[in-house]
This record gives C-alpha cells, structure tokens and sequence, in this order.
C-alpha cells in the first residue's frame, strides 16, 4: 500500500511516496521516492500579499507533474497541503481553484497549529529516549513551528512567522523574537534539560555540511561555527564551495539565525536532526486514519484524503 503527500511549502514544493509494508503483524514504512521542485510562492506572498501569474503557472505545471508521478506508482490515497504563503495570499482561493481544474489535485490550507501536530506525528515513531524533555523546531520558508514535549507527551506548540523566505524579503517583524523567547520561557524552566529535535530542509543541509552521520547531534557551536562560515562567502561561493543549491544558498543563512536563537532562548545546546519533517507527517496520519477505516477506504474511489 502506497501513499502520497504533497507539501507545497514557502520556499519549495516536494511530494513524497512512501509504501507500507506488513511484516507478522507488524507495520514498516519505506520511503519510495522524494520529488523536490524549487517554486518559492513566499517570494510573491510576502512582499506583494499574493501569488503572481508566473508562481501561478509553476505551481500548475508542477501539481500536474506529481498527478502523473502518482499515476506511475499507482497511488490510491495521497493529501496535498499548502502552508504559510498559500494561508496568506489573498488570491489563495482562486490558484486553489486553478489547481484543481487543471491538474486535479486538491489542495487543503494547513493551519499553523494543524502544520505543528502534523510534524509532531514524527516524533512517536523515533528511535528515541521519550521519557527525556525535547524542545522540537521545525524551520520552513515562512513560518516556525515549536513543540515542547516532555516524557513523551506534547505539552504545547505554537507557529510563528519566523521564516526563512519571510527574513529574506525584508518583512519580518523582530517583535516576533521576543514573542518567542517569551512562549519558550513560560514553558521551559531553569534546572531543566532539554535537547532540541531540529526538521527542514535546512538543518538536514548543515548535518550533511557538519559531516555527520546518522544517529549523531549537533551542537549549537557547529551551527554558529557553519553559520560564520558560510555568512562570510557570497551566494556563488556557497553553491561552489558547498555544493549547495541556489534555492538553498541564501536561506540556509535565516535558517542558521533561527535555530541558533531558539535553542539559545531554551538553553539548549544539542540537536538531534532526523531527517523527517511535514510530508513524513502526513503520510503517518494519513496510514493511521487507514488503519482504522481500512474497509471503507479500500471501497472507495476517491484518492484525495481530506482532515
């Protein structure tokens, strides 16, 4: 049984295949195949408030791309989910609409709370200690989402509009720090330890950068240390030297800012990075709604998985 999500982000679209597998009972999932298109929507959205036709376009051709790409591998249920640019476009519901007409896929608005319990789907499948105290940071194009999770359990999550994108275009607010340190330490108090779970497409970059390898931390000072490093070369010097892709080149910078302030803010000084973030999310949700109405989905016709 194969399943699709599609994560139309802030700065990129991906669509993930993963297909699950029953072994004596017991469930495994596997990744299929990871399609990455660099549209970055947020680029309109935060500084004209909407998408332009030419976003319009390759965010249609892309939609069709996927549509066959799931024909291909013969994918029954898959959810398509637009994040913090689409929420703010003010002619979201028109390119939605363009969408579904000309590629037919349906897509569905996530809200910043739905974005951090759908990341957070991640966390009870980890080979972790879910007795100790994490702080989770997901990092996107145009919005953070924070979870504080203590003994295996979600205490609370916020999302804020601290986003690479966003930072890039000039619009952030820096009111929104101290917002942030605030919410961080309301929950997180002194004499507790606390390690942060870092997702994005950025953090898995600098692991990679660091030279880590599967099941290592990193540390808030390797950050900074790869943060000065790359802060101090051009864009095209960072492409060259790094090997980074253009899209990647000049995000990475906010991103490294943010997940440096976030664990400062917590007191936290090492991250474990485990490669997963919203599209994995979905696709573990959209498996346990299966799990449970497996016989009136495998009745039904329809391929779009709707919350």
């Amino acid at each position: 049984m194969k399943f699709a999500a599609i994560d139309i982000g802030s700065n990129a679209i991906r669509l993930l295949i993963e297909e699950v597998h029953i072994d004596n009972g017991i469930y495994h999932i596997e990744k299929v195949s990871l399609t990455r298109v660099p549209v970055r929507l947020g680029e309109d959205v935060f500084t004209k408030g909407k998408i332009s036709k030419e976003k319009t376009r390759q965010l249609i051709k892309t939609m069709k791309a996927f549509w066959y790409l799931m024909e291909v591998h013969q994918i029954k249920y898959y959810r398509a989910c637009a994040t913090s640019a689409m929420r703010e476009a003010k002619n979201r519901e028109e390119i939605m609409a363009k969408v579904r007409k000309e590629s037919h896929v349906d897509l569905e608005l996530l809200s910043g709370d739905d974005e951090a319990e759908m990341i957070f789907q991640n966390f009870r499948i980890q080979n972790i200690d879910h007795s100790a105290n994490y702080l989770y940071i997901d990092v996107g194009g145009g919005s953070t989402e924070l979870t504080i999770i203590r003994d295996g359990q979600r205490i609370r999550s916020h999302s804020f509009e601290l986003g690479t994108v966003r930072m890039l275009a000039g619009v952030f607010v820096p009111e929104l720090w101290k917002e942030a340190r605030k919410w961080i330490q309301e929950i997180i108090k002194d004499g507790q330890t606390y390690t942060a779970i870092g997702t994005g497409g950025n953090i898995n970059t600098l692991f990679k950068l660091l030279g880590k390898k599967p099941g290592q931390q990193i540390t808030r000072s390797e950050i900074q240390t790869m943060h000065n490093q790359l802060h101090a070369l051009s864009m095209d010097e960072r492409i060259v030297r790094f090997g980074l892709k253009p899209d990647r080149a000049d995000v990475i910078i906010p991103a490294c800012e943010i997940y440096l302030r976030l664990m400062k803010d917590a007191g936290v000084e090492r991250m474990m990075v485990p490669k997963i973030g919203l599209a994995d999310g979905m696709i573990l949700n959209m498996f346990e709604h299966w799990k449970t109405n497996r016989t009136l989905w495998e009745k039904s016709e329809t391929v779009f998985i709707h919350e």
